[in-house]
């Protein structure tokens, strides 16, 4: 996923974006590109039923066929159907991203949406930030039911648009791309709402109206995904945010390289690494940032294997580079056939440019993808200690995506042609675990991670 900023806004700078929306498709499209996600999930992802049995699949398949009646639908309408397919696999890196097309162009005509974000702890709808009119609503209530129907009915709604291996996962990315977006999409553009919230011990239904999206909601937020380039010290110790691992990399590595030597300028005992609210990216990125408070060789994973097939071998030779190794490889394997591909390892840098005293990763459950993963192979290697929550992301996990749209209605879906499992072997399903857990807030501005940390460690 890559949803570092609005969603709205790159959509409002996209030329393509409104023509699309408007779009109509016929039903025999819609059916035709059904067919077509099924043949290519099944043909290639890695092990399409590594959480879901094949009955499962196919069952869900036939109700989503089934439930196509119409004669024609829209952009938003077809998105739904084939996110209701690909979410059943239950894997967070096969998936149809949110339908941000439909939802600028939804935007742009003065479209309203539901005023409050929510934040999903111990099992709890709370409210992280109110744009409504009724300011009596407070930060931290938490949400039972949303014009009579109540948040888990709701989030039964929600949660066959969103593809995730566990519930925790799938509240991860509604918190990400934001509950109003998510609900607008499941159930339409609604006026009025009277939600029914509870405050310490007290019950109360509130009353109150959809705001506009873009001037009530959109210009008032930021987005959770915020992770960005940034070093400071604190009396102790440096803290180092190195954002995505993503973008150019020279620059990424240009920055890296002189935020160590400033580390090592100003003598710092610790070392704090942020990791959060952190979409990942590529392990050339993090193995570098790795390189500098490493004392030994190290890969980012014990075993990546990749699966080819037809599917697969059209897309690379259409798309990809076939002079390079990765893609040669693809090629040359049997349709079907899973293989290994090995990684040398990385050496730390020299000794005098790396940092030599203790480091701190800091984690939550908005580090995603190569952000979790690296946080595994920095406990694994016992480089660091991870500090904060557990993330939503595995970090043993079917990924690899590659990406590719459906012949008639060209909505992209990404699919994982890989598995990879991390350094120390463990194939268990569950995020990385901190080495001290300090819950992460969201409902609020104060940062309870890095402030309990530095409580911990005196800096």
């Amino acid at each position: 996923m890559r949803l570092q900023f609005s969603i709205l806004f790159f959509c409002l700078v996209s030329l393509n974006c409104f023509g699309q929306s408007t779009a109509k498709f016929s039903k025999k499209a819609v059916l035709e590109d059904l067919k077509t996600l099924r043949e290519s999930l099944e043909d290639a992802h890695y092990n399409l039923y590594a959480y879901t049995p094949e009955k499962e699949f196919e069952a869900t398949y036939t109700q989503v066929k089934n439930a196509i009646q119409k004669d024609s639908f829209s952009l938003l309408e077809a998105t739904n159907i084939f996110q209701r397919l690909i979410s059943v696999v239950n894997n967070g890196h096969t998936e149809i991203d949110f339908p941000g097309q439909s939802y600028g162009a939804y935007a742009y005509a003065g479209g309203t949406v539901f005023p409050l974000e929510i934040a999903f702890e111990n099992g709890k709808s709370l409210v992280r930030k109110n744009f409504s009119d009724d300011e009596s609503i407070a930060i931290g209530s938490e949400i039972l039911s949303i014009n009579g129907m109540s948040m888990e009915a709701i989030l039964a709604k929600i949660y066959p648009q969103v593809s995730a291996e566990r519930p925790y996962f799938k509240n991860v990315k509604i918190e990400l791309y934001s509950f109003p977006r998510y609900y607008w999409q499941v159930f339409g553009e609604q006026k009025d709402f009277v939600v029914e919230i509870r405050t310490h011990e007290t019950v109360k239904k509130h009353t109150f109206k959809a705001v506009n999206l873009i001037e009530g909601y959109e210009m008032k937020r930021n987005e959770v995904m915020n992770a960005k380039m940034e070093l400071k010290f604190l009396p102790n110790s440096a803290y180092l945010n190195p954002g995505n691992f993503s973008g150019d990399e020279q620059k990424y590595q240009q920055f890296i390289d002189s935020a160590f030597v400033v580390i090592k300028e100003r003598q710092s005992k610790n070392l704090i690494v942020d990791l959060r609210n952190n979409l990942g990216g590529n392990n050339s990125f993090s193995d570098y940032l790795v390189s500098y408070f490493a004392d030994k060789p190290f890969t980012w994973n014990s075993s990546f294997t990749l699966k080819t097939s037809k599917f697969l071998k059209n897309h690379v030779r259409q798309h990809n580079d076939t002079s390079l190794v990765f893609f040669q490889k693809i090629l040359f394997h049997e349709d079907g056939e899973v293989y290994p591909y090995t990684f040398d390892a990385y050496q730390p840098q020299p000794k005098p440019k790396r940092f030599d005293g203790k480091v701190y990763v800091l984690i939550n459950r908005q580090s995603h993808s190569q952000s979790a993963v690296t946080a595994a192979q920095i406990q694994d290697y016992k480089f660091g200690t991870l500090v904060g929550e557990e993330t939503g992301d595995y970090p043993s996990l079917y990924a690899s995506q590659f990406q590719y749209s459906l012949p008639n209605t060209g909505i992209p879906v990404k699919v994982s042609k890989g598995y990879i499992v991390r350094v120390n072997g463990s194939t268990k399903e569950e995020g990385v675990i901190p080495d001290i857990y300090i819950q992460d807030h969201l409902l609020d501005e104060n940062d309870e991670i890095l402030n309990g940390l530095l409580e911990k460690i005196g800096s």
